[in-house]
């Protein structure tokens, strides 16, 4: 699934319509309707979209996409062979409190 089916997808599950969406996010319509169709947007147009659908955008190391993706299909730690912190280590931090 691409990113932008996964835009798609997200806003058809919170019942908004493109129009819907450009609203919530000062977008124009047709410049939504380009982003869901292929077109090829900015990072902060990409950002804005995921604003509006409350939501936000991630880069996740290969080593732990599927492992994600599984998590957010609803598989557990078996599943995913993930430890019972999925998401630790996932951008590279330590097991530090802090910076």
């Amino acid at each position: 699934m691409t990113l932008l089916d996964q835009y798609r997808q997200r806003r058809q599950a919170l019942k908004l319509t493109q129009q819907a969406l450009a609203d919530r996010t000062g977008m124009l319509r047709q410049q939504y309707q380009r982003l869901e169709r292929g077109g090829n947007p900015r990072l902060d147009t990409l950002e804005l979209a995921a604003d509006g659908l409350n939501a936000r955008l991630m880069l996740i190391p290969l080593e732990k996409w599927h492992a994600v993706q599984a998590l957010l299909k609803g598989g557990g730690e078996e599943a995913t062979g993930l430890d019972a912190d999925p998401w630790q280590g996932l951008l590279g931090e330590d097991d530090q409190d802090g910076d």
